[in-house]
């Protein structure tokens, strides 16, 4: 099956899926975690997956546009379903967007190792953390949801979207290893689910995750391309 048979087929399923969820019967929390870590996140961000060749039309501009009008219009008429794959839509391809004004691998790198330290603050003591305690609409306006069978959903923010869907990207435009991107960057998502249950928080950052799926699966490529072009992980930022 090709790659846009697939997409719409998996979009599908995955509406009938959110369509069906809240009738059925509500289950436990570890059920609940594990549908979402296990199922709902790797089939959500298989449709960036299936979707990837298109980080690089030329249309990308258009497309991300249209995504991000489609987001906001259906938000602001409180469709769920469809506001949340549009959003999901308009962050991904705003990351691919966003991964054009990157020069050099360097430039990447330097964000993966910034960004979680940034996103922990955020949601440890920032303004996540301010969101999520005091404006709960706010961050349920500014997240993806997944839904668990007659359950409150579980959700992941909008930048966490961005962030995955960029390195996805570049693990393309720069000849790394994307399907273990993908694959490592999605298992991160779920253990973030899963150490979010144990340890019995609000919500953990789910950045320094998707910055580590990215890393770790490329490290020798990385460390063997920047050692070959003579830039040191941060110089891109700084100049």
């Amino acid at each position: 099956m090709g790659r846009a048979p697939a997409l719409l087929a998996l979009t599908v399923a995955l509406v009938a899926w959110y369509e069906l969820a809240p009738h059925l019967g509500t289950l436990t929390t570890w059920p609940s975690v594990l549908i979402v870590s296990v199922f709902l996140m790797p089939a959500f961000f298989g449709i960036a997956w299936l979707a990837l060749p298109l980080w690089k039309s030329r249309r990308l501009l258009v497309v991300a546009g249209s995504a991000l009008a489609a987001a906001l219009v259906l938000s602001l008429l409180g469709t769920g379903v469809a506001s949340n794959f549009a959003k999901f839509a308009a962050l991904t391809t705003l990351g691919w967007l966003f991964l054009t004004i990157f020069e050099a691998l360097s430039w990447v790198v330097a964000v993966a190792l910034i960004i979680p330290w940034v996103d922990a603050y955020s949601v440890w003591r920032g303004p996540t953390r301010a969101i999520t305690t005091h404006h709960a609409s706010v961050f349920t306006n500014l997240s993806i949801a997944f839904v668990v069978p007659g359950g409150l959903p579980a959700r992941l923010g909008l930048p966490d979207v961005m962030f995955f869907a960029l390195f996805l990207a570049a693990s393309v435009r720069f000849g790394l290893r994307p399907l273990a991107t993908w694959a490592a960057m999605t298992t991160a998502l779920g253990l973030t689910m899963v150490l979010t249950t144990v340890w019995s928080t609000n919500g953990l950052p789910a950045l320094p995750g998707i910055s580590l799926g990215f890393l770790l699966p490329n490290a020798d490529l990385l460390w063997r391309r920047l050692l070959r072009s003579g830039q040191a992980p941060l110089e891109a930022s700084e100049s």
